[in-house]
């Protein structure tokens, strides 16, 4: 009976449920929109655009 319940245990631990699906969607938006203000914020913007600047002006 043990092995029976062991084999019960894998089955149904073997993915998620549609609530922690939900759950991970969200947390997944949400660093999304945090990562987003971040980098549309202006220094950061000015950063990205300063390296962005120097990549393209490699003098070859």
């Amino acid at each position: 009976m043990r092995a029976w319940m062991l084999g019960l245990v894998a089955r149904r631990d073997a993915g998620m449920v549609t609530s922690e699906y939900a759950v991970g969607v969200l947390a997944a938006v949400a660093f999304a929109a945090a990562l987003y203000k971040v980098v549309t914020s202006g220094q950061v913007g000015e950063e990205l655009q300063g390296i962005v600047g120097r990549a393209l002006d490699v003098q070859m």
